[in-house]
């Protein structure tokens, strides 16, 4: 008994499941690149052109609000087609995205990245409505939740190189004068280095763009299963009534909303407050957010194997509440005792995306395609939650700012709590 649930983790009616699982586990890795090098872009962008924190959020309102805009379209579309049709729509407005950042650095103008970044994360939005259910349906019902945990296991290694793209491209070529030396100097000498800190940008981008073109043709010449894609009828206003009378469903959406809201605040603001912290610049300070993607990436991996043990509900709830913890740390530390409990933060916010995700999905039946739509477009809450998190910080402290993201894992505490009772 126990080995024939181990082989239907990726097994599906007597099919191996392996070969597909890794091709779309590749895009988990992709989007993760882009999520993780958006987070840097707060700090660069602050640098150069001399934002404040509520300012340079309207990157993550960007990048999140297409997720809400992109997601329930997307849902309807591998509905109606497949989800092949959804990863290859998906890596097609991703690499355009990439490649509107020529002409944003052509322009210089803070507005025309916000419609690039728009773009971009509508792709990274198409990508995840498809991807995450289509993982969840490469098995059998029982193993679904711990074989989305392994697939979103190698998200992570998207964010570390995203980092260190940003790192070594990106935030190593900003010039080190701050917003008051910049303010001093002659018109032609800001707008050549902002020039060049911009082009570091472009062509970064621009990098990548080129790499997903690649992806996109693999992905035209694969054949993929057609796991759920069978019927193509959308009923959508039945399917929404009977998602919205599923409490473990729309507790989920909105536990998803506060999480997204809490990891995007936390790693948006992450360089910035370790400079605050321990005095250093942006290029040294993403060591440590480098440091936390790690521990992020080996935690999911450790999460994962402790669900074959512990109730995956059990799990979340213990979670939530040492990441609670580790936030009243950061809100009331200082020094090198602020980052390490920031770190920890990391740890504990690894289990949470993939496992609310799980909870909420599993028994959707047909209705899973259109349900996922509704957790992506959960991912609204970075848009929201940072500004009001950057708005925190430039009122009464970047600090203080960190209890906006300890409310979060409230939230996400109690809907473990919910599953834990539904029997998750």
């Amino acid at each position: 008994m126990k080995h024939e649930k181990e082989s239907s983790l990726l097994r599906l009616n007597g099919q191996s499941m392996v070969l597909p699982f890794i091709l779309v586990t590749s895009l988990f890795f992709f989007w993760g690149v882009a999520n993780n090098l958006n987070d840097t872009l707060l700090a660069a962008f602050k640098r150069i052109m001399s934002m404040s924190d509520l300012q340079t959020s309207f990157i993550q309102m960007a990048f999140y609000g297409a997720y809400f805009c992109f997601a329930l379209p997307a849902a309807l579309f591998i509905k109606r087609f497949s989800y092949k049709s959804g990863v290859i729509l998906g890596l097609a407005l991703y690499a355009t995205g990439a490649m509107l950042y020529y002409p944003a650095g052509q322009t210089g103008s803070y507005g025309f990245y916000l419609i690039a970044i728009y773009v971009l994360a509508g792709g990274c939005s198409i990508l995840e409505t498809t991807s995450n259910p289509y993982i969840l349906s490469m098995g059998s019902k029982e193993t679904a939740t711990r074989r989305l945990n392994l697939a979103q296991a190698f998200n992570p290694f998207g964010s570390i190189v995203g980092i260190l793209i940003s790192m070594t491209f990106i935030l190593r070529e900003l010039n080190g004068a701050d917003a008051t030396q910049r303010a001093a100097m002659p018109a032609a000498q800001l707008a050549a280095i902002q020039a060049g800190e911009l082009n570091s940008i472009t062509l970064t981008y621009l990098g990548i763009g080129i790499v997903l073109i690649a992806v996109l043709c693999i992905m035209l010449l694969s054949r993929m299963p057609k796991n759920s894609d069978t019927d193509h009828s959308i009923h959508l206003g039945s399917a929404l009534r009977r998602l919205i009378r599923n409490s473990i469903y729309t507790g989920g959406v909105v536990a998803q909303f506060f999480y997204v809201g809490a990891q995007v605040g936390i790693w948006s603001f992450t360089i910035r407050i370790v400079m605050h912290a321990l005095g250093t610049n942006e290029t040294d300070s993403a060591y440590v957010f480098l440091i936390s993607m790690i521990v992020f990436t080996a935690a999911r991996f450790l999460f994962t194997f402790l669900m074959r043990y512990i109730q995956a509900s059990k799990l979340l709830i213990t979670a939530a509440i040492a990441a609670i913890g580790c936030s009243l740390c950061v809100v009331f530390g200082s020094g090198m005792f602020l980052v390490v409990f920031l770190v920890m933060i990391s740890f504990f916010m690894s289990l949470m995306f993939p496992t609310i995700y799980g909870f909420a999905l599993s028994d959707l039946g047909d209705d899973a395609k259109i349900g996922a739509s509704g957790l992506i477009m959960a991912i609204l809450g970075g848009a929201l939650i940072t500004p009001l998190q950057g708005l925190a910080s430039d009122l009464f402290g970047i600090c203080f700012a960190f209890l906006v993201p300890l409310f979060c894992f409230v939230v996400v505490a109690f809907y473990g709590i919910r599953a834990l009772k539904a029997g998750k």
